[in-house]
């Protein structure tokens, strides 16, 4: 994460109290670029984040699961057996 300021100074203390602000207010961000706009004593800050990846979570056979890795033979077999409906 990188941050930039704008239009004035800012201390370095006051800059990394509003990182820690934005992590607590949306902690499953992720900060790309947060930028602070300076104007006298007012500061205005916008921020861009990534996107957080997104996980396909499945119910299958009664079990929450992402991927299959993680089942046994008898499970796997279970799965591939069951009947699929198309919607």
């Amino acid at each position: 994460m990188s941050y930039k300021i704008e239009g004035g100074t800012l201390p370095e203390e006051e800059a990394q109290a509003y990182v820690r602000m934005l992590r607590k207010k949306y902690p499953e961000r992720i900060f790309k670029d947060i930028t602070f706009k300076v104007d006298g004593d007012f500061v205005d800050v916008s921020y861009t984040y990534d996107v957080v990846p997104f996980d396909r979570i499945r119910r299958i056979t009664g079990y929450l699961v992402g991927t299959l890795e993680r089942f046994n033979d008898a499970k796997r077999a279970e799965e591939s057996q069951r009947v699929k409906h198309n919607v």
